[in-house]
């Protein structure tokens, strides 16, 4: 193994730093339970959902804490829901900049504007713009209160993974330091690595897709403007900056700025700040006042691995997939991969479910992969046209929606991320079709106002929740592998009814512990919920 060198890696905020461990001077490796390669906002967020279940489970990463740069920003409502369980959504929202509102324009034409959450009854926006860093730190500080409560969450910076053998036991890693080399052993390994990820070269895995011919320069600016908060996208813009461009608001009068650059480009040279400046000036106006803070450029990429379960090593966010950045789906479902693994991971570590139960992991978090990577190329090959014949489409597409709502549905700046649905899954139990289709079997649960409350804060997370709306349900079941806590509550307000009832007079809804619906009836029978819980559980 190299000796240990630092990384050429400048901190935001040094975290987790380097300190020796028992472990370093074993004679034999130390086994873990779980170990999480990558400390990244994935690796974070898989350390908090397992430890707050009692897992105890150990993060490493080569760094000490977060790096620089604000790069993923855009946070969506599912990705705050997911992170108010893990005890980190308050302190999120409270500093991102909360938008709902996105504007399309062309040349210097707004063609028409949208809302993303338009109805009312949610605890958290659309979005919010957040930096990278903070979101990571945020996560961070919920991982200290955690531990301060008794979670079993350790993170070890400063070991670098040299090389890792699995088995159908788990797996050994051989870690380096600044006092030297050790190995560990762990029942379970997670790959939260990011999309160069090690883990998956050191295994042989493959990471297949599709890189696209176009590059884009990200240009994160400080000033004070009076731009609102709000989404805007211009195509083909009239400040001839790019071929494309995108202004987002950040928190501390940050502003993103993405400038479409194309294919044959010399990147040394457009990455001057002379260069950049130039861009944004034409974009600003000339005078504008600003400081340039972190400066990039990427290619949009949509890959990702075939499988994201090989034995007990699995794999999650960048490490499993990896899209574009338009739509903010890389860290939101990385998130929604968080979210889906930790409660069938710890069921199966307690003994409540058999290890089958996390292929349904590879099986559900590949359809919502594939799902993001549908809609990312979609929006990529509108946003970079490679012909004459697909340009003129587009901008005739352009043309038409500035007056006919119908073609806006064809515009594509990035269609932006929202949780995916599990149609098909072998989880799944009954469904009733006179219940709205966006509660079915495989849904996100919606949100919804519980007097001084909200519903998502009402449902379990060692367990199911057995929801009752406009009829009563048992308190408490047992018997399915989880135990199922009841919750019944009155469906007065037309939210309610919307999102839950649609033609039905009452319904019955068996929730999972990521907040999916399980299954749901008109009634309650204690038998048909016992049995669509175990199937929840892959006892079926």
């Amino acid at each position: 193994m190299k000796d240990f060198v630092a990384p050429r890696y400048q901190l935001a905020y040094k975290l987790y730093p380097y300190e020796k461990s028992p472990d370093q001077d074993a004679g034999s490796p130390a086994r873990h339970p779980v170990v999480v390669m990558g400390g990244g906002p994935i690796g974070l967020a898989t350390a908090l959902d397992l430890g707050r279940r009692g897992i105890p489970v150990l993060v490493i990463d080569d760094h000490e804490g977060v790096g620089m740069g604000s790069r993923a920003i855009c946070f969506a409502k599912r990705t705050l829901e997911i992170c108010d369980r893990l005890g980190a959504g308050d302190e999120m929202v409270a500093k991102g900049v909360q938008w709902n509102l996105g504007k399309v324009f062309h040349d210097d034409r707004q063609l028409y504007e949208f809302n993303l959450l338009p109805e009312a009854g949610h605890k958290h926006p659309a979005f919010i713009n957040l930096q990278q860093p903070a979101f990571e730190k945020f996560l961070h500080d919920a991982i200290l209160r955690a531990q301060a409560a008794g979670a079993p969450i350790e993170i070890r910076g400063a070991n670098r993974v040299d090389a890792v053998e699995s088995s159908e036991h788990g797996a050994t890693l051989d870690l380096m330091t600044p006092d030297g080399p050790y190995r560990i052993s762990a029942d379970w390994l997670i790959g939260c690595d990011g999309a160069r990820s090690p883990l998956r070269d050191m295994l042989g895995l493959g990471f297949e897709g599709r890189v696209f011919e176009d590059n884009f320069l990200i240009a994160d600016v400080k000033m004070t403007a009076e731009f609102p908060t709000e989404r805007w996208f211009w195509f083909e813009p009239h400040f001839k900056s790019g071929a494309s461009a995108l202004l987002h608001k950040q928190p501390d009068d940050v502003w993103r700025i993405d400038f479409q650059l194309g294919w044959d480009i010399d990147r040394e040279k457009e990455l001057k700040e002379e260069n950049i400046r130039a861009r944004i000036d034409a974009m600003l106006g000339e005078g504008a006042e600003y400081d340039l803070v972190w400066t990039s450029i990427y290619t949009f990429q949509c890959r990702r691995m075939e499988k994201f379960r090989h034995g007990r090593v699995l794999f999650a966010g960048d490490a499993a997939h990896q899209v574009s950045p338009f739509g903010a789906r890389g860290a939101n479902s990385g998130i929604q991969d968080v979210d889906n693994l930790g409660w069938k991971l710890a069921a199966v570590i307690n003994g409540a479910a058999p290890e089958s139960l996390l292929d349904s992991y590879d099986a559900e978090r590949v359809h919502g992969a594939d799902e993001n990577i549908l809609n990312s190329t979609r929006a990529t090959d509108f946003i970079t046209p490679k012909s004459p014949v697909s340009h003129m489409f587009r901008n005739a597409v352009l043309d038409l929606a500035e007056t006919m709502p119908f073609a806006r549905t064809i515009v594509n700046s990035g269609r932006l991320s929202v949780p995916c649905t599990y149609d098909g899954s072998g989880l799944n139990g009954p469904d009733d079709a006179a219940m709205p289709a966006r509660t079915r079997p495989g849904s996100p649960v919606p949100d919804l106002a519980l007097g001084d409350g909200w519903l998502l804060k009402a449902l379990a997370e060692d367990g199911f929740t057995l929801l009752g709306m406009g009829c009563e349900v048992p308190a408490w079941l047992d018997g399915a592998g989880l135990p199922v806590t009841g919750l019944s509550i009155p469906a007065e307000t037309p939210e309610a009814g919307a999102r839950f009832l649609g033609a039905a007079a009452s319904a019955v809804y068996l929730i999972r512990p990521d907040q999916h619906v399980a299954a749901r009836w008109d009634h309650f029978d204690e038998a048909a919920v016992l049995a669509a819980a175990r199937k929840a559980l892959g006892h079926d």
